[in-house]
């Protein structure tokens, strides 16, 4: 996607799934320590560290998903709020931000 369009921006929001009982932890764990290397190594479903810190941003990214109606992930919401939820290619992105989807 960043090679195809440069001015395209994603902003992630860790939103623990209710599946695996370890994802708000996690999630927290790479908040606190805003470690893209936390994040990468979660996808690969390698072991993280735990961290104590206070933060209340799943609690909003949990509250922000909820106003959006978000009840899956991965989900994609674009400026217009159009929601696309599971995973889509680049180019369904490209589509629906260019209009064509």
């Amino acid at each position: 996607m960043v090679e195809k369009r440069k001015d395209v921006v994603f902003y992630l929001k860790l939103y623990p799934c209710k599946s695996l009982t370890d994802s708000s932890q996690k999630s927290k764990n790479i908040i606190c320590n805003q470690s893209m290397k936390m994040l990468e190594d979660s996808f690969e479903r390698k072991p993280i560290p735990n961290t104590e810190c206070k933060s209340n941003e799943i609690d909003g990214n949990k509250k922000l998903a909820a106003w959006f109606r978000v009840d899956s992930t991965p989900a994609l919401i674009f400026p217009d709020c159009k929601l696309e939820k599971g995973l889509i290619s680049a180019q369904a992105i490209i589509d629906i931000i260019d209009g064509k989807k």
